[in-house]
């Protein structure tokens, strides 16, 4: 990225550059619904992962960790429940005044009914170090985990135990509504419902679109309501989901091919957006791959590079993407994850280069971007796949529980301080 580019004056000196990351993928020490299912899957998935990974380029990296059973349980995560002013510290190195992360329900009411008043304690202890360093919190409620005792009452697939949810966002509001600016009602609802009720990968590996049905109805129903709870409470706080950005583009002019596009788009984009439009402040956006269509397919380019997961790399993309959401919605929009899995840091500078180019045109073309979140700060616990991918800007040895800033995080520090000074002359 050139000078000229890096020193454009369209970022704003309110602009909000940060990272994120999950509190089951890096606080450690938990008991939800997800350390139960680890439990139980960790050998299965060590056996299932030459299956899954060998046809990958990285295969014979990761090999060793990824047919691991201990690389599928999050034991100790990263430490960051400990260490968060370690890690508070490293945002500062890197010249970030953004960061956003979960308050983890299991955590907070780890029986139902009872509330964990050190767990209750230590959040509140971090929100206050954060903003001591003039960091603003994003707060996540819902990051795909759940407590125990709410998974069994069958956790979001019954409208009736929405109440649960609210009672915790109540909580949370009644708590720490001082500290906070933004809130994440829900992460990725389509992820969560792909993963877990359709593909049945995920806890409670179940394969039921009628299932999935419900769980999206409710999560919808729960958001709206959080959001109204959160104004009554807070007129300032700005409320919205984290929705997981699949950009579905036609590869030509075909009729099939731009009904497909338009289908695929609106089932796997607006079918949740529009539904909570009007009960979000601002978008939340997670934007991580694109998707060519021609026909009925998906034709992504030959020249296309990919992660350490085999995920196809357009960070230009995010521009028309982020241009097509402003012209449907007229919302503010703040991209609430954006990265890539690269453990040799091959492609996250030029990752980070193109999807900064992205947003300063989206910018130059009148998007209301407020802020944009890299995922991850670091190395994380990434769900089914456990250790092996490596998110982070920070390196993270779990050995030691060390960290090391990447290259790659230490160019997107440096660029950062570059355009916050020049927006503020």
């Amino acid at each position: 990225m050139s000078d000229r580019q890096a020193n454009s004056q369209y970022f704003t000196k309110d602009f909000l550059w940060g990272a994120a990351t999950a509190a089951h993928q890096v606080e450690g020490g938990l008991q939800n619904d997800w350390t139960v299912w680890e439990a139980e899957h960790a050998k299965t998935l060590a056996a299932q992962a030459p299956y899954k990974y060998k046809h990958l380029d990285n295969w014979p990296e990761i090999e060793a960790q990824a047919t691991e059973a201990d690389n599928y349980r999050s034991a100790d995560g990263v430490d960051h429940y400990n260490r968060y002013e370690q890690d508070f510290a490293l945002l500062e190195q890197l010249h970030l005044n953004a960061f956003r992360f979960g308050i983890e329900w299991a955590r907070i009411e780890p029986q139902e009914g009872v509330w964990d008043i050190q767990a209750v304690t230590h959040y509140k202890q971090y929100l206050k170090a954060l903003t001591e360093r003039g960091i603003t919190p994003v707060v996540t409620l819902f990051h795909f985990t759940l407590p125990v005792w709410f998974a069994q009452k069958g956790g979001f697939t019954k409208r009736s135990n929405i109440r649960y949810f609210l009672r915790f966002a109540q909580k949370v509001l009644e708590e720490y509504s001082p500290y906070i600016s933004y809130l994440i009602t829900v992460n990725e609802p389509t992820v969560y419902v792909g993963e877990s009720y359709i593909n049945g990968v995920w806890p409670p590996n179940q394969h039921s679109k009628w299932q999935a049905y419900r769980v999206v109805r409710n999560l919808i129903r729960a958001h709206k309501q959080i959001y109204n709870l959160a104004h009554t409470n807070n007129s300032r706080l700005r409320v919205s989901m984290a929705h997981h950005l699949s950009d579905y583009y036609p590869g030509d002019d075909a009729w099939l091919t731009q009904r497909s596009t338009q289908i695929a788009n609106y089932f796997g984009n607006h079918y949740i957006i529009k539904r909570v439009a009007k009960h979000s402040d601002f978008l939340g956006i997670n934007y991580y791959q694109s998707h060519r269509i021609f026909g009925y397919r998906v034709h992504n380019p030959d020249t296309v590079q990919v992660n350490d997961l085999g995920w196809d790399m357009q960070p230009g993309r995010l521009a028309p993407a982020l241009e097509g959401l402003a012209e449907r919605y007229s919302l503010p929009i703040m991209i609430t994850e954006n990265g890539l899995a690269d453990a040799a840091d091959n492609y996250r500078q030029w990752w980070l280069a193109e999807t900064i180019k992205a947003m300063n045109l989206s910018l130059q073309n009148g998007v209301p971007l407020v802020g944009y979140l890299h995922w991850s700060l670091l190395d994380n616990f990434e769900w089914d796949k456990g250790y092996w991918p490596k998110f982070g800007l920070v390196a993270v040895d779990r050995q030691t529980m060390q960290r090391h800033i990447r290259p790659s995080g230490r160019w997107y520090g440096l660029v950062v301080q570059r355009l916050r000074r020049a927006s503020r002359q």
